[in-house]
């Protein structure tokens, strides 16, 4: 049954046994009666370069193996990237970026990530996103961020016995960790909480490590605000965090 209700999803999410139960559940969320007309207007109306493709339109589980030690936390798929795909950061600017890094890190099979049947694997890492459903501006309203929660947390519990280390990418995935440190390991953020920065780094006892990393976005990586070289020094620390270097 669809999930239409901040209720349903705590429950679902929470009765969900496994990352496929939790992946389909998610792909059927109704919640966020905003997100869900902005997903669908998008899908409907098309760009031009995308008018003959069927759009996802749907919200984007999380994709990577169970068993990775490494996650990377974004904040929401893109309109015409992961809205049109059904795959986190595929089909966009951002992936591309991305997944040229992982793949030169050695963590992807490729460098190019473009739809959900071209052949890319990756390795070691998973992948998801703080809000599950393409927002307005790219910008998720606080209701929304909340309301999806508990889809993130329960793929973080999922996958909680080797996980090592979380990349978030930008202030809004950093910030989102923070609860899941309270319920998924009973730890306290530190006071002052730290603040998001490139490279910085957050170390508690019991939990994986944090790192931060600007936004894969155009505006940053067209910017140079952030550059491939520095992509590849947060994918470098993580893959040593996680035993992998």
């Amino acid at each position: 049954m669809p999930t239409r209700t901040p209720e349903e999803v705590l429950r679902h999410a929470a009765q969900a046994p496994d990352l496929a139960r939790l992946d389909a559940e998610v792909a059927d969320c109704f919640a966020c009666p905003r997100l869900v007309a902005w997903r669908e207007r998008v899908a409907a109306e098309r760009r031009a370069a995308f008018r003959d493709e069927r759009y996802w339109g749907r919200p984007v589980p999380g994709w990577g193996p169970a068993d990775a030690p490494i996650g990377i936390l974004g904040l929401a798929p893109a309109a015409h990237g992961g809205n049109r795909t059904g795959r986190i950061f595929t089909g966009d600017r951002s992936g591309d970026v991305l997944f040229a890094a992982l793949h030169r890190a050695g963590l992807a099979n490729q460098p190019t990530s473009v739809s959900r049947d071209d052949g890319l694997e990756l390795r070691h890492t998973r992948i998801f996103a703080a809000v599950r459903c393409a927002p307005p501006d790219n910008k998720p309203l606080p209701v929304e961020r909340d309301t999806c929660a508990p889809w993130l947390h329960r793929e973080l519990e999922l996958i909680k016995p080797t996980l090592r280390v979380v990349i978030a990418l930008g202030a809004f995935a950093w910030a989102a960790w923070w609860p899941f440190l309270v319920s998924g390991y009973a730890l306290r953020p530190p006071v002052p909480r730290p603040k998001f920065g490139h490279g910085a780094e957050v170390r508690l006892p019991g939990a994986p490590v944090l790192l931060g990393c600007y936004h894969v976005s155009q505006q940053n990586t067209f910017t140079g605000r952030l550059t491939p070289a520095m992509l590849d020094e947060v994918l470098a620390r993580a893959k040593a965090v996680a035993g992998l270097a």
